[in-house]
C-alpha cells in the first residue's frame, strides 16, 4: 500500500496557495537594516509576490 505524502512544514510556513493555484510568497529585504530604506521601497516590500518558474512547481509538490 502507499503511503501518503507529508506536507514540508518549513514550505507551508513560507509559501500559501491561491484558490486559482498559484504559488504566494513574501518578499525578503524587510527584516533589518531599514532606516537606510526608502518608504515607498519598504510599503512595496509589504505586499505578497506571486512565485513562478520550476520553484513554483516544487513547493506545490512539498505543500499540497
Amino acid at each position: 500500500m502507499a503511503q501518503k505524502k507529508k506536507t514540508h512544514k518549513g514550505a507551508k510556513k513560507r509559501f500559501k496557495l491561491t484558490a486559482t493555484g498559484k504559488v504566494m510568497r513574501h518578499q525578503s529585504m524587510k527584516r533589518h537594516i531599514l532606516t537606510k530604506k526608502a518608504q515607498s521601497r519598504k510599503r512595496h516590500l509589504r505586499h505578497e509576490v506571486e512565485q513562478t518558474g520550476a520553484l513554483a512547481a516544487t513547493v506545490k509538490q512539498l505543500i499540497a
